[in-house]
């Protein structure tokens, strides 16, 4: 976690994290976080599993964490959010 948190931008997160994942890892990560915001929104399961090709199960976990975890979600959906807000159209890149 000490070496997330110096990485300084997405370039950087992209080159790191291409370097310590494998393909199907990011895709994994990516799906969740994608699954994660669906679910903030109130999309269901079966539109969920279509668009990120997750297993129901794989779901239903990212779900219960969303809501009984340690909040890690919900903290990065606001943020995402008031940067998107605060930021301009020209400011919005990989989410």
């Amino acid at each position: 976690m000490k070496t997330i948190i110096k990485l300084k931008t997405a370039d950087e997160a992209k080159r790191f994290f291409r370097d310590l994942l494998t393909e199907e890892e990011l895709m994994e990560f990516g799906n969740r976080w994608k699954a994660a915001r669906l679910l903030a929104r109130g999309v269901s399961y079966t539109k969920i599993e279509d668009a990120t090709r997750l297993s129901s199960a794989t779901i239903a976990r990212v779900s219960r964490w969303l809501n009984r975890g340690m909040d890690g979600y919900k903290l990065m959906l606001n943020r995402v959010a008031n940067h998107h807000h605060n930021s301009s159209p020209a400011g919005k890149g990989l989410s």
